[in-house]
């Protein structure tokens, strides 16, 4: 895959493009399956972006306790959250990253719960991430093959990176991966892998 080239997947997705420079990426996963789908994507990617010399730093969202937000607003958007939990391990990681990469397969047509959380845990560090020139990127498997299914999660993640001013480096989506291990040996797979390494 030549710089600028297209992610293929189910459907349209963003364009890739290389850089020279070493990153810090922040991988977070959302399903709770070792052996899930994204958790295999997320996997290659890792292994195509440390392969190009970037160091990844992994959070796996359903093996952590974080609570969901509880809009306290005592945090004021830029500061401590009165929840004390794993979040309290992530926050730094994010805060010098270079790239978050979101991993999640589709339960009932949304991000996964445990990703969720954690994403809406961000409202903590909002002040320091929005607007911080950080990438990112996104990975996701649904059982089903019909695109239109797909496109709430891919409007979401768009419209998260949107506000927060990040940019996209591109987007696995795997129709078609119901049981455990699916997405094994497929081109979303290698897709996964490509993403990291052209990085």
């Amino acid at each position: 895959m030549t710089a600028g080239a297209t992610l293929l997947s189910g459907m349209a997705l963003a364009e890739v493009t290389e850089t020279t420079s070493k990153m810090k990426i922040v991988v977070l996963t959302g399903s709770p399956r070792r052996n899930g789908n994204t958790s295999h994507m997320a996997d290659r990617f890792i292994k195509g972006a440390q392969e190009a010399g970037h160091e990844v730093y992994r959070f796996d969202c359903a093996r952590h306790k974080v609570s969901g937000c509880i809009a306290c607003n005592a945090c004021g958007m830029n500061g401590n959250c009165v929840l004390n939990d794993d979040f309290e391990e992530l926050r730094p990681h994010l805060l010098a990253a270079d790239m978050v990469v979101f991993a999640t397969p589709m339960y009932y047509f949304g991000f996964s719960a445990q990703l969720k959380a954690v994403i809406d845990r961000f409202y903590a560090l909002n002040g320091r991430i929005k607007g911080a020139s950080k990438q990112s990127a996104f990975l996701m498997a649904y059982a089903d093959t019909n695109p239109k299914e797909a496109e709430p999660m891919v409007s979401h993640y768009k419209t998260l990176i949107n506000y927060l001013g990040w940019k996209d480096r591109g987007m696995v989506v795997a129709p078609g991966m119901w049981p455990a291990g699916a997405v094994q040996n497929t081109s979303y797979a290698k897709q996964a892998y490509e993403l990291g390494r052209k990085l």
